[in-house]
């Protein structure tokens, strides 16, 4: 690369990173922490099939029972958000998530596998209400989507490198594993509690008690009577069916085509390398786009890119489709994050995203038993033109739910006072006078700047 054009690319850098609040970072920095340690979700089927022995219906089952636990505590934790706040909800679901993973990998007795995995999955899911929510209260609504982006970009850079560093341990103890992502867990819950300052957004006039309000007017029920806001539910639901054949319903393809556990690993690996290169760059050009394009375009890439598939019979080809819907990733997940916080209000935001937490944690349910059916009775094949149907519908769906939705960022639903309330706190958290990007003002470049500078400053490792 030219010098040109190396200083073209780091400008671009720079200013897709600049001018977030500093508790961003310091959240931004919580969550690729906690993936740099992941290994249970990854290896846990390797884990009780090579190391225990156990067949591999009981390591289905067990992943069942992981993920069913993340449909268990969403809800919860949504509450919890918005009840409790942010911070204690993220704080508790670490510290149970760290002691939940240590106890794991000490287990022997299948009861005790199956039992702590659906609480290690009940733990895990619960901090994703509060850490969206809380990005949602400290980040200025045109910034919204960038920020879900970097924070996306966040969770993927910690997995690839966590994957790969997680094998070479898995080939020495996988118990080290375990104990490892329990230390990162924790190493997680300290810079929470350390840095991260509470954000929720008190309701004006609500009575609190002890500090909790005392009602703070959304139930779960005000979420379900939500139409649009539920529709978008549905179609997330739709989009995560499809996003989650990659790591049900290819492996099993691609072992049809006689190809090996290694190859896949190969062509899967393209996904991650994709969006820690791309996510960045696409972030800069999607910022200001229409988000209804933006999720039309991306459900359509998702579907006819998994369609695609079809067509595969050796790993290039098969690497090429998963560059087609490793983009729709790339572009799917921070719109429809934004997507949601211009639907939720701010004193609900918890409840609104513990909710939008429960399509994905059912998605990761009910896909392995579509991908089982569909190709058991019918064939590959028919999967990928299945998945090429669920994008064309749910491209359809956005099309038809975000009609007389207003574009731009000041579309959502929360007041003004909601924003100005979570600087208060956030400054009397601080010691510091409330940052004009979290009040949504005009302020200038320099105290942005600042902030980064100072933010990278303390992140770094001592």
């Amino acid at each position: 690369m030219s010098a040109t054009g190396l200083g073209r690319a780091t400008r671009a850098t720079r200013e897709t990173v600049s001018g977030l609040p500093r508790e961003f970072w310091w959240l931004w920095t919580s969550t690729l922490v906690n993936r740099l340690g992941a290994f249970v979700a990854t290896f846990m089927a390797l884990y009780l099939t090579l190391d225990r022995g156990y067949s591999a219906s009981y390591a289905g089952l067990v992943a069942a029972l992981h993920g069913l636990g993340g449909v268990v505590s969403s809800l919860g934790a949504g509450v919890l958000t918005d009840r409790v706040g942010r911070r204690p909800t993220m704080l508790a679901a670490q510290l149970s998530t760290a002691a939940a993973v240590a106890v794991l990998g000490f287990m022997s007795h299948p009861m005790a596998i199956a039992g702590v995995a659906f609480l290690v999955g009940m733990a895990s899911n619960a901090s994703r209400p509060a850490v969206q929510a809380m990005i949602a209260d400290i980040v200025p609504a045109k910034d919204r989507v960038r920020a879900f982006s970097l924070n996306y970009w966040a969770i993927n850079l910690g997995f690839a490198v966590s994957s790969a560093g997680a094998g070479f341990v898995a080939e020495y103890s996988y118990l080290a594993g375990f104990v490892g992502e329990a230390a990162m867990t924790l190493v997680c819950a300290i810079v929470v509690f350390l840095k991260v300052p509470e954000s929720r957004p008190e309701r004006p006039g609500a009575p609190t008690a002890g500090g909790v309000p005392a009602d703070d007017g959304v139930r779960l029920s005000t979420v379900l009577r939500d139409g649009r806001f539920m529709g978008v539910v549905g179609l997330s639901f739709v989009i995560a069916l499809i996003f989650q054949q990659g790591y049900v319903g290819l492996p099993v393809a691609m072992g049809a085509d006689g190809l090996s556990s290694s190859d896949f690993g190969t062509a899967i690996a393209v996904n991650g390398v994709l969006i820690v290169a791309l996510q960045i760059p696409v972030t800069r050009f999607i910022q200001s786009r229409d988000p209804r394009r933006l999720l039309l375009v991306s459900s359509m890439l998702a579907g006819y890119g998994f369609g695609l598939t079809a067509f595969a019979g050796s790993v290039g080809v098969y690497a090429l489709t998963i560059c087609v819907w490793t983009v729709a990733e790339i572009i799917n997940a921070p719109v429809q994050n934004g997507l949601v916080v211009q639907l939720s209000p701010a004193h609900g935001r918890g409840r609104y995203q513990g909710m939008y937490t429960l399509s994905w944690s059912a998605a990761a349910l009910v896909a392995p038993l579509m991908s089982g059916v569909v190709i058991d009775h019918f064939g590959a094949g028919w999967l990928w033109a299945t998945c090429a149907l669920l994008g064309t519908v749910a491209a359809a769906g956005y099309w038809l739910l975000m009609r007389g939705l207003p574009t731009g960022t000041g579309a959502t639903k929360e007041p003004a006072l909601a924003q100005e309330s979570a600087a208060t706190q956030i400054a009397a958290a601080t010691g510091t006078a409330p940052a004009p990007e979290i009040l949504g003002a005009a302020g200038t470049d320099a105290p942005q700047d600042i902030g980064v500078r100072a933010t990278k400053a303390e992140a770094s490792p001592s």
